[in-house]
């Protein structure tokens, strides 16, 4: 089923999370493996199962992903250092869990992207 994602699960809190924002569009929890000190995984409560699926009526809620990531990250201290994010699309793109969603990582220097 298309809804039932994991975090389809955790939006409609059957199973728990570490949610740190939450609005009528999207929810944004702490990732439960974290691949930066802070790792951050911003979620729409509407069904899209990879940014590859997006529909140009849904611009609007993609951009207030972004921009709750970098309010977070502002809020949180994070933003004059520097922070990542990340959308990954499809199995070679290293998504897991298909329901679109945004990482937010900081908390450490990432080094350049893709360098090994």
């Amino acid at each position: 089923m298309a809804d039932d994602t994991l975090f389809h699960k955790i939006i409609r809190r059957e199973i728990p999370a570490d949610v740190v924002y939450e609005d009528d569009h999207m929810i944004a929890f702490r990732d439960i493996a974290p691949q930066a000190p802070v790792h951050v995984l911003f979620v729409p409560k509407d069904t899209i199962p990879t940014l590859d699926a997006a529909q140009p009526s849904q611009a609007e809620l993609i951009g207030r992903l972004a921009l709750a990531a970098a309010e977070y990250a502002r809020q949180q201290g994070l933003a004059e250092d520097g922070y990542r994010v990340v959308m990954n699309c499809n199995d070679h793109g290293g998504q897991t869990v298909y329901q679109m969603h945004l990482h937010l990582l900081a908390g450490a220097p990432l080094g350049r992207f893709g360098a090994a």
